[in-house]
């Protein structure tokens, strides 16, 4: 005859697995969720960074090609036009023109406006206040190539930084998944166990 004792004990044993079962299932898929928001809250905050740093890595592009034609290492006719810019740069132009008349309005003043002096004076002027002007932008621009170097290398480390995050959350993850499946697995275990001593009983 059946033992109804054991009939219970054993519906009981299978009805607290299903439960362990279900709760490990949430759990395992809590994590997982948690982990996944914690992989896509990186992916924003590397895009953010990448985006807030994105316009002095690009002024740091043509700030190096340009200095690279300062130097002519983009070729003769790259040098030439470069400086030929330099020459036409309104910033120039206009200082070239404030000197050349406070030379004039001094010679005009001293009343040597025709002498020799003077015309050398402009003769050697402009070229010296052109190369003082190429130094100066050069060395600018060399402020922007060494921003976009830093900004680019700062891109480059977060982005380092990011996927081994995301790499690191991605393993936590399937660990929590992989859990999850066990427990499930686990429990239908433990209830065929308990079925076939139920079995048992019944026989």
């Amino acid at each position: 005859m059946p033992d109804p004792v054991t009939g219970i004990a054993a519906a009981t044993s299978i009805g607290g697995s299903l439960i362990k079962g279900s709760a490990a299932k949430k759990a395992s898929n809590i994590e997982a969720a948690s982990l996944q928001a914690g992989i896509e809250e990186t992916r924003a905050a590397r895009e953010q960074l990448r985006t807030l740093l994105q316009p002095y890595t690009e002024a740091g592009g043509p700030a190096l090609q340009a200095q690279m034609a300062a130097l002519g290492l983009a070729g003769p006719e790259a040098q030439q036009e470069y400086v030929t810019q330099q020459e036409q740069n309104p910033l120039f132009q206009s200082l070239a023109r404030q000197q050349e008349e406070a030379i004039l309005q001094n010679a005009s003043a001293t009343g040597g406006l025709r002498g020799g002096n003077v015309q050398g004076a402009l003769a050697q002027f402009r070229p010296a206040l052109l190369n003082q002007f190429l130094e100066q932008q050069y060395s600018r621009l060399g402020g922007l190539t060494q921003l976009g170097q830093q900004s680019a290398a700062g891109v480059g480390a977060s982005g380092m930084s990011a996927a081994s995050s995301i790499a690191n959350l991605l393993g936590q993850r399937g660990e929590a998944q992989a859990g999850g499946a066990l427990a499930r697995g686990k429990m239908f275990s433990d209830i065929l166990g308990e079925v076939g001593g139920i079995g048992k009983g019944l026989f």
